[in-house]
């Protein structure tokens, strides 16, 4: 579990036990899964092979490689470049797979009980956002292209094959670093939420104490707006958690997390606990609960995972056009 990680209302506080398990169940999951029967929504359901709005990017535009920003400084894979296809806009956008490597970060389960963690389900969105970005001429650069880490895990990083609550704190502030050495113009996390039984919806958050909040919030109306609005033209029902301020939200390791009070991917900085704040307009969605077993089933299949791409996309366009 994260320091004030993007993940609102949160009611797992054991899920560092859960990690020890979590590799046998992230290793069952299946890339491409199709969402289960049942549940709100049932009969617009999205279908496998189903098209959306956008044809799925091709493989040129899905390239995974891209250009370490500072090899030096970050894992193998984390922290890449990936230029234009097409066009030049001269704006970068920094794009953020939540969790990652020693943490997977929320774990579900589909309707027909298939495990989902958000680390993997992150990651795919980011792929196929990143490359409607790039054929629409932004330059996109991305905390990491796979499933490790971002950080190169450092002394007290690590305990056995997990974080320990500094390492997490150095994982998230890495994605900070990255957006910032990039010269990223707008910072877009991508996560999913957890909670009690019956939690659902969709949530995005800012941060209302940087210089830039403003900005921050309207980038977080464009893509609360866009995505909701694209998963509820398919009948999918998501309830709508709103735009909110990053104060309080997320969920605390150790108690100096707790008086941190902000999302650190969004947060300012503090004297001896987060020295690199990202330097621009930034904002976190949480499009889904993966512990909502019909929200789990969208975020796992590909219908669910483009939908949620493309209008990321595309709020991210019109909050440069404006």
């Amino acid at each position: 579990m994260l320091p004030r990680d993007p993940r609102p209302r949160s009611a797992i506080p054991a899920q560092l036990l859960a990690f020890l398990t979590v590799a046998a169940l992230v290793a069952g999951l299946s890339a491409c899964s199709a969402p289960d029967p049942g549940g709100r929504g049932q009969a617009s359901r999205p279908a496998r092979h189903e098209r959306t709005d956008q044809a799925r990017p091709g493989l040129a535009a899905r390239d995974r490689t891209g250009v370490p920003v500072d090899p030096a400084r970050f894992s193998r894979g984390a922290c890449r470049l990936f230029p234009p296809l097409r066009g030049h806009r001269r704006l970068t956008v920094f794009l953020d797979a939540g969790h990652g490597g020693p943490d997977p970060g929320a774990v579900g389960v589909t309707s027909s009980g298939r495990a989902v963690a958000e680390a993997r389900e992150t990651l795919h969105v980011v792929v196929d956002a990143t490359a409607l970005l790039r054929g629409e001429g932004f330059t996109v650069v991305v905390s990491r292209t796979g499933a490790g880490p971002v950080a190169r895990p450092g002394p007290g990083d690590m305990s056995g094959h997990l974080f320990t609550a500094d390492g997490v704190r150095d994982d998230i502030a890495a994605r900070d670093l990255c957006a910032n050495r990039a010269h990223a113009n707008v910072l877009v996390g991508v996560y999913y939420n957890s909670g009690v039984a019956g939690a659902a919806g969709c949530i995005t958050a800012y941060d209302p104490a940087r210089p830039f909040a403003a900005a921050s919030r309207r980038l977080a109306g464009l893509l609360q707006s866009a995505v909701l609005g694209a998963m509820n033209r398919r009948g999918w029902k998501i309830p709508d958690a709103g735009v909110a301020s990053d104060t309080g939200l997320g969920s605390a390791v150790t108690a100096a997390d707790a008086a941190y009070g902000h999302l650190m991917l969004l947060g300012p900085a503090k004297r001896g606990y987060f020295t690199t704040p990202s330097l621009m307009p930034g904002a976190v969605i949480e499009p889904l609960f993966l512990t909502d077993p019909f929200e789990a089933s969208i975020a796992a299949s590909r219908r669910g995972q483009q939908v949620i791409a493309t209008a990321l996309a595309g709020a991210i366009e019109q909050y440069f056009a404006a």
